[in-house]
């Protein structure tokens, strides 16, 4: 078997090695960037499924939020804002939380 070196090397395969329709796609643009829109499919139950078999009926122990996960990705200006967002409200829920416990103490 010849390596890939030897491969590349060879006079018919030489342009593959130049030509950018065969280089590997970065990492960063492999997934599709998602706005905040729609970061709730990454936690929401309504967008989980648990698959036991795939489809060639081979057993596999995943979830579709995995596949979720793998092929998409917030876009970074929102997964900042998601994270101040998350502060936001938890901030609020706080109060919310000790104005239902003041106003129970009342009644």
């Amino acid at each position: 078997m010849s390596s890939q070196e030897e491969i590349l090397s060879d006079g018919r395969f030489s342009c593959v090695a130049r030509d950018p329709r065969f280089w590997e796609m970065p990492e960063k643009e492999r997934k599709v960037k998602i706005d905040k829109r729609f970061r709730a499919m990454f936690h929401d139950k309504k967008f989980k499924l648990r698959y036991t078999v795939d489809k060639r009926g081979r057993p596999v122990n995943y979830t579709s939020t995995e596949n979720l996960r793998k092929f998409y990705a917030l876009s970074e200006s929102d997964s900042d804002l998601s994270g101040s967002d998350s502060q936001e409200l938890r901030v609020k829920k706080k109060k919310k939380k000790k104005a239902k416990g003041k106003g129970e103490a009342d009644s």
